[in-house]
């Protein structure tokens, strides 16, 4: 899809809200509140989707990584059910508005290699089969039958989830948004943030813009805005290399996969044909597909097939990651909103948590949403999180080679 029009904030401007980022959650949260009337801005430091919400894997996966059973302890029953139906609330957007970007409703399999792994899978699968329908386990047969490979012990399906083109449902969102009323500047990076009469200012490089209320939606690109805001994640890159078109017996069912182990690959057909393999990545910007070779060797360990089938593209996004790896909500001033870390969850769960945080900035504090608000804090020693990011990476794959 193409990119829609987003030039630079020109001037001073004063509206009701103001959204740093232009990623799913950011566009998302537009559109509902531009639905309502609400006259709102969005400001981009690229263009929509230039961050991780357009260049990840475009797995669209309910829940999250927690199961279902200490999520409801740990933040209650509606963060379940919320989290649980949040490919529903994606998919839902992208038929309402026509959005073209290759999505495909096909489940979501989580993949076991490991007989620890399957026993922690069969767990989670009659945990979410006591919530909904949607959700089992299957063995090793049917796994071989859904992708094409013997690798895996077995397995879990949940039909809820699916896979999409996400560059495009970020473009799609854009331009849905600016459809129903929202603005969208691109190119215009918020260099500082203060309160001036009762009014939020934000200040840029073309323009200042005034606002009652914001939003904050940067999650692993956060800089310094907020003071302590960074602190509170860590930014992970994640990276996906893609193949040219292969042979239909390779994962024939295009469910989005992900394994369940200590560094977690994941991948999905996409409606091209093509494989899309994603994984941890170094701890920098990826473009070429010779920097993720071992991506390309798993795959051909997956489907001998592949070998001599080229790997034309690769990109990488900064995700972030929290300490209790749920998704952050912060409500640091009654008229400020901030929702992000959705540990590689982020394309249903941000999409979803949009109309929420509409809905609260509405509604008012008052208004109850499915995850809990909670006041942020720093990790400590952020500051060496890339080395410990990058020895966790080197030793994830060490545990998952030798099947510890």
């Amino acid at each position: 899809m193409p990119a829609p029009s987003t030039p630079p904030l020109d001037g001073d401007r004063t509206v009701s809200v103001a959204i740093v980022g232009a990623g799913f959650t950011g566009l998302s949260t537009a559109l509902s509140l531009a639905e309502q009337g609400v006259d709102v801005v969005v400001l981009e430091a690229h263009e929509p989707g230039w961050g991780a919400s357009g260049r990840n894997g475009g797995q669209v996966n309910p829940g999250l990584k927690h199961d279902p059973d200490q999520v409801e302890r740990d933040l209650g029953a509606a963060a379940v059910t919320f989290s649980g139906d949040a490919p529903n609330i994606v998919f839902g957007l992208i038929d309402r508005h026509r959005i073209a970007c290759e999505a495909l409703q096909s489940g979501t399999l989580r993949a076991a290699f490991h007989r620890r792994t399957l026993a922690g899978l069969a767990r989670t699968a009659a945990e979410w089969a006591r919530r909904c329908p949607d959700v089992e386990i299957v063995d090793r047969e049917t796994m071989a039958g859904l992708t094409g490979t013997d690798r895996y012990l077995g397995g879990m399906i949940d039909r809820r989830g699916g896979q999409l083109n996400p560059l495009g449902f970020a473009r799609g969102l854009a331009a849905a948004a600016i459809d129903a009323g929202a603005a969208v500047h691109g190119d215009t990076p918020v260099s500082r943030l203060s309160k001036d009469g009762g009014q939020w200012r934000l200040e840029t490089p073309t323009g200042t813009l005034r606002a009652e209320k914001i939003v904050l939606a940067t999650n692993g690109y956060t800089d310094d805005l907020w003071p302590g805001l960074r602190r509170s994640l860590v930014p992970v890159f994640s990276a996906i290399a893609a193949s040219e078109p292969v042979p239909d017996d390779v994962m024939p069912s295009r469910s989005s996969l992900y394994e369940m182990g200590d560094i977690t690959v994941y991948y999905r057909k996409n409606r091209d044909g093509r494989i899309l393999m994603g994984g941890r990545s170094v701890q920098r910007e990826i473009d070429r597909p010779e920097q993720l070779q071992y991506l390309i060797d798993y795959a051909i360990r997956l489907w001998p097939t592949l070998r001599g089938v080229t790997w034309p593209w690769a990109w990488s996004g900064q995700l972030a990651v929290t300490a209790d790896h749920y998704p952050h909500v912060h409500a640091p001033d009654e008229t400020v909103l901030v929702c992000l870390g959705y540990n590689g969850r982020g394309v249903a769960l941000s999409t979803a948590m949009g109309p929420e945080l509409a809905r609260r900035i509405v509604g008012g504090p008052s208004e109850e949403l499915p995850l809990p608000v909670t006041e942020f804090r720093g990790i400590p020693l952020h500051g060496l999180w890339k080395s410990a990011v990058q020895a966790r990476v080197v030793y994830g794959r060490i545990r998952d080679a030798l099947g510890l």
